[in-house]
């Protein structure tokens, strides 16, 4: 299969991987989406992305991991812990679970292998990454070196959303069609409500101020026609 006309995307149903999803199918001929049940509070997700990737013709893979219960304390696997409202001065929020998107990747990686595919896709973010090391630049370019030899087969890690805000990423989303989609079905809050979610967690915030940001600009473009 030639390089460029396919990828697996790494989709999680949220307002990121969604919007990576339809970029992929603009810039792909042939497009796999893959997803991670972890033992997420907002576990819902899962279904959500399943359904997307249907509407679409997209197909699915599930993969089950419980790495992160068993090693990591983090609220977004731990019911016992609140998730943070705001980020602590100085350190990472309590939503940040260690390795996620180095595990996600690899296991992404070797499912790409499996079936041919030398493209990855991920909505990682270094604009908007709340403090996450493993949203970085140099860490995915770090990963896409390391799968490649560890595999010794050649990867392609995309990150349509990297250098883009959450403003610029409604944006492209809006100019993929998806807007609309994107607003009204995906999941993006850690506490696991639809859409506009629990608007208290810094997921939601960040969503929000973004959303409200985009249209605000596009108002003024109308305006300005």
């Amino acid at each position: 299969m030639d390089m460029k006309e396919s990828a697996v995307v790494l989709l999680s149903g949220g307002q990121d991987s969604t919007t990576c999803l339809f970029w992929a199918m603009r810039e792909f001929k042939k497009v796999y989406a893959i997803g991670f049940k972890y033992g997420q509070k907002h576990v819902k997700e899962n279904d959500i992305a399943a359904q997307i990737a249907k509407e679409n013709n997209i197909p699915f893979h599930l993969c089950e991991l419980d790495v992160f219960k068993q090693f990591t304390h983090n609220s977004l696997t731990d019911p016992t812990i609140e998730i943070d409202k705001e980020k602590p001065a100085g350190s990472y929020p309590n939503t940040f679970v260690p390795g996620r998107n180095m595990i996600f990747l690899t296991y992404a990686a070797v499912y790409a292998f499996g079936i041919g595919v030398h493209n990855l896709v991920t909505g990682v973010g270094q604009a908007d990454y709340s403090g996450y090391p493993d949203c970085r630049n140099n860490f995915i370019k770090s990963l896409n070196t390391s799968l490649g030899l560890a595999m010794d087969y050649e990867f392609e890690i995309h990150t349509p959303l990297m250098w883009l805000n959450k403003e610029q990423t409604w944006e492209l989303a809006d100019q993929l069609g998806v807007l609309e989609l994107i607003r009204t079905r995906t999941l993006t809050c850690y506490n696991g409500i639809v859409a506009n979610g629990c608007g208290e967690c810094p997921a939601c915030k960040l969503r929000a101020e973004g959303l409200k940001g985009y249209l605000d600009k596009k108002k003024l473009m109308t305006l300005n026609k």
